[in-house]
């Protein structure tokens, strides 16, 4: 086994490091830069990304209208005023010797500032992570009390019209994207046309740190149910069906007819010989499943319901071309996705020892 986490660990280098050269690479085409940002703030064509740079706007003002640039809308700004924008963001250097210096500096856990917030990157995720935290894992909680007894209930009635309509709704829900039904949830029930009876943005009341505990509990979970409701849609529908399939292949093996034929009851031979083995896959994909939703599953969610989490982090970052937060965010998801992928192979072995990575290919 340590044979085969050192060849995975190896092999996270590379991995990493292509998503990184990959991005970048696409980054150098992507029109609308940090600096056109600032200059399209500047000269009343943007949004106000430029008003949140540190060091003050007064240092960006002094410019005529006698020089050239290759930025877009930059004609007329003094060439100096240019320069000094790139060597504020780091654009004075050739990008061979930006990417190599920001992987140098990632290496290091060293991520930078931010260009259009007064803070660290890693103190601006720090800083984000509970709202994010908090959707992923209630999220994955949910899913998985749901799916394992209705995926279980329908490999005891496969075939039957439980199985058969439960099916149906599983597929239904799986198919509505969950920022569609957000939206009319919204509608609904959060002061558009009909009930205002949730709030629409947050995750605690403004007076929440004035609430006593079991109030604040209450105001906490207010907040989250219609994005867990729309989160949720989907979210049981895979592992409800994985749960179905895989107790399904067990009830068909050798030994669960040797449990019967021992005149051991069903809720015996499903419960104390199928569930152990069955679950192995639904139980060593958890950290696999937390990350899912912590990651990807909520960025849609957490702009609809302005919640100040990771996803609109990153959204907004890509907006404002706010590149070290960009870059650092890809940066610690990837790795912290691959190290996750690790832990869910590990996990197989440490649940049913007799699965043996070390004798297949990685």
């Amino acid at each position: 086994m340590g044979a085969y986490i050192l060849r995975r660990l190896l092999l996270m280098i590379p991995t990493l490091f292509g998503i990184m050269a990959i991005s970048f690479i696409v980054i150098q085409f992507a029109p609308g830069g940090p600096v056109e940002q600032v200059i399209a703030n500047i000269t009343g064509q943007g949004g106000g990304a430029a008003d949140r740079i540190g060091g003050g706007s007064s240092d960006f003002q002094n410019f005529d209208t006698g020089g050239e640039s290759s930025y877009r809308g930059a004609q007329g700004l003094d060439p100096e005023f240019i320069a000094q924008l790139e060597r504020q963001f780091g654009f004075d250097t050739p990008p061979l010797e930006r990417f190599v210096n920001m992987i140098w500096n990632y290496i290091r856990f060293d991520f930078g500032d931010s260009y259009f917030r007064d803070i660290s990157v890693i103190d601006l995720i720090i800083e984000k992570m509970p709202v994010s935290i908090s959707l992923g894992l209630w999220i994955t909680l949910i899913s998985y009390v749901i799916s394992i007894p209705l995926g279980i209930r329908k490999a005891v009635k496969d075939g039957s019209s439980f199985d058969v309509w439960t099916s149906g709704i599983v597929i239904v829900a799986y198919a509505i994207p969950g920022f569609l039904f957000a939206i009319l949830l919204m509608v609904l029930f959060a002061g558009g046309s009909f009930f205002d009876w949730f709030p629409l943005r947050g995750l605690t009341s403004e007076n929440w740190s004035d609430l006593s505990w079991p109030d604040r509990i209450l105001d906490y979970f207010w907040h989250l149910a219609l994005p867990l409701t729309a989160m949720v849609l989907s979210a049981f529908a895979t592992t409800t069906l994985l749960t179905k399939n895989s107790f399904l292949e067990e009830i068909r093996k050798q030994y669960v007819v040797t449990a019967r034929a021992k005149g051991l009851s069903e809720r015996q031979v499903l419960y104390r010989h199928v569930f152990r083995n069955a679950m192995l896959i639904i139980i060593a994909g958890f950290p696999g499943a937390f990350i899912s939703a912590f990651f990807t599953g909520s960025l849609l969610i957490e702009n609809i319901f302005s919640l100040d989490g990771l996803g609109l982090l990153g959204f907004r970052s890509v907006l404002d071309r706010d590149y070290p937060v960009v870059f650092a965010t890809l940066y610690i998801f990837s790795l912290i996705g691959l190290l996750v992928s690790l832990l869910s192979d590990l996990m197989y072995t440490w649940i049913d020892p007799r699965i043996d990575f070390e004798r297949r290919d990685v």
